[in-house]
């Protein structure tokens, strides 16, 4: 019997259409170059840019290919690095509000809800079934998308949530999805899982004992993963939220 019902965050629930992403980078830059001149260590703003790019190789090479998650700050220690800056020189204060303003981009510039979530979600609610989410979370730690969530008014609809920089490791790993599963108190076989990546959602989600459905938006915004070839059969694909209302009605 379905007792829980759980998401993958970005490009499932919410989204970023290209112009917001390039928003949320200008952002970034602007206020990390504010931050360091206000502490006494001035760079070029090319410089910044280019460090500021190089964090997300940085990371995807040192952790997040392995499946690794760590926390904000550590993004921007690999940030002071590539500015050739030893992270010794800088005072706890200044890596306080750097991680602030690199953290909260999306805050401030709120992603758009994807369409049918908010349905799907109201639907889950009044079915009387447990919510729950997983994200892998990139630049923006969990603690902000949970900011995130309740400025878009999402979170009353969501029981539990887990957030791949506070867990360590990243979906696919089985140990985030038992997080969630432990937090909603349900086996994995009364769990359904809905997410638009087949290797960190589907494959991830079955591997665990889970019915997975693949969510295919017709408009993908920005926040897509790296393609992982894996040989996996969603138990359903859709590409509207909405039309999973009727797995609900037939449960």
């Amino acid at each position: 019997m379905l007792k829980a019902i759980a998401f993958d965050l970005w490009e499932t629930l919410i989204t970023n259409n290209p112009e917001v992403s390039i928003g949320h980078g200008q952002y970034r830059i602007e206020r990390l170059e504010r931050v360091l001149m206000g502490h006494g260590h001035a760079a070029e703003a090319a410089e910044i840019e280019r460090a500021y790019r190089n964090v997300w190789h940085r990371c995807q090479e040192l952790y997040w290919s392995a499946d690794i998650d760590i926390p904000c700050r550590r993004q921007i220690e690999v940030f002071v690095e590539e500015l050739g800056v030893d992270p010794a020189k800088i005072d706890d204060e200044t890596f306080e509000e750097m991680e602030r303003v690199y953290a909260n981009a999306a805050v401030d510039l709120l992603p758009d809800v994807v369409p049918g979530a908010r349905e799907l979600l109201g639907a889950v609610r009044e079915r009387g079934l447990r919510t729950g989410l997983i994200s892998n979370t990139g630049r923006t730690p969990g603690y902000a998308l949970r900011e995130i969530l309740d400025r878009l008014e999402l979170s009353p609809y969501i029981d539990a949530m887990v957030f791949s920089n506070e867990h360590g490791a990243c979906k696919p790993q089985p140990s985030i999805f038992e997080q969630l599963r432990s937090a909603l108190g349900v086996r994995y076989d009364e769990m359904l899982f809905i997410g638009d990546n087949l290797y960190v959602d589907v494959y991830g989600a079955k591997r665990c004992g889970m019915t997975a459905v693949h969510f295919q938006p017709p408009v993908r915004g920005t926040a897509v993963a790296p393609a992982v070839e894996v040989e996996v059969e969603a138990d359903a694909t859709v590409s509207d939220l909405r039309d999973l209302l009727t797995v609900l009605r037939e449960s």
